[in-house]
């Protein structure tokens, strides 16, 4: 299987363009995850774990304090994502992957920090994001924008996080 979003460059942009673009723009730099998105290979996989980062990062806070990093990194994320794909001119550049960032983040509010079970979150986070089963392929191809962009991330999060509940009420 392979990452939906791959470091090839959108026509017309060459690889040291798009670093450019990115290193030179806080907005980019942003929605491309650190530079994360920056990644040859597997972008996507690559911001899914600086999703992972971030929530780790944030452990120590209040689970009230997580919540609001979460939603506030999704609602940013429209604005952030929407305006980089604008600059970039590229909907939805494969660089752009503030999306899975915050999905990532999302996902893994569901679940205890626990290794195996955070592990388990990354693959079916990443299967989802991949495979996009229903309503997900449909998201990723008919809104346009930033929406468009984090709501297929948010998809692949919410079936994740539904398979991880669902496995947690079985063991209980």
């Amino acid at each position: 299987m392979t990452d939906r979003k791959t470091a090839r460059e959108p026509a017309g942009q060459s690889a040291r363009q798009v670093v450019r673009k990115v290193l030179q723009d806080p907005v980019n730099f942003l929605a491309f995850g650190f530079g994360t998105g920056l990644a040859p290979f597997a972008p996507g996989t690559a911001g899914s774990l600086a999703g992972v980062a971030l929530a780790w990062l944030s452990l120590p806070l209040a689970p009230e304090w997580r919540i609001v990093i979460g939603v506030f990194a999704f609602v940013a994320g429209i604005w952030l994502c929407g305006e980089s794909a604008r600059r970039m001119g590229v909907h939805d550049h494969p660089g752009i992957v503030w999306d899975e960032i915050a999905a990532m983040y999302l996902v893994l509010l569901t679940v205890p920090p626990e290794i195996v079970l955070w592990a388990l979150a990354f693959g079916l986070f990443r299967l989802f994001d991949v495979w996009k089963p229903w309503p997900i392929r449909d998201l990723d191809h008919r809104l346009r924008g930033g929406a468009g962009i984090m709501l297929d991330d948010l998809a692949a999060a919410f079936y994740a996080a539904s398979i991880l509940a669902f496995g947690r009420w079985l063991m209980s």
